[in-house]
């Protein structure tokens, strides 16, 4: 039998109160930032057109948008295992895994980065109950519904 997890408990840093945000500290010079995430959009999308026997981002793109779902879907059920697991240096490859497939099925949307830069900086500030609630309950107008 599954053994029940329940919510993290907010434990207060000497100094600070429980469930206060801990102050973001800027990464070093020359670390590896999300710029990364738009440099690699990038290389995916110089590859849309390129030969599929050279490309891996090619031969996914040629493979439409349901296998490119697919193995977006797979990757982010790899991430979960690791996660649930408990694996920190797996759940870092899978996650860099989930991103590059993430990003591949934005090029075959024809998404751009900067327009979910845009929704997500959109959000920022906003309760996320709120904001979950202010959402339409369709997606796309094609009759999706949302799951609560």
């Amino acid at each position: 039998m599954a053994k029940k997890v329940g919510k993290p408990i907010a434990v207060a840093a000497k100094g600070r109160r429980a469930g206060a945000l801990p102050v973001a500290v800027p990464p070093p010079l020359n670390a590896p930032d999300a710029r990364v995430l738009d440099r690699l959009w990038a290389t995916v999308m110089s590859r849309k057109n390129a030969d599929p026997a050279d490309s891996h981002s090619a031969r996914l793109l040629s493979r439409g948008t349901a296998k490119i779902a697919q193995k977006f879907g797979e990757e982010a059920v790899e991430c979960l295992i690791e996660a649930v697991g408990g694996h920190r240096t797996a759940l870092i490859a899978e996650s860099a895994d989930v991103l590059y497939h993430l990003l591949v099925m934005w090029v075959d949307a024809g998404l751009r980065p900067e327009q979910v830069w845009a929704e997500l900086a959109r959000r920022e500030g906003i309760s996320g109950i709120a904001e979950k609630a202010a959402r339409p309950k369709l997606v796309g107008g094609y009759g999706t519904t949302k799951i609560p």
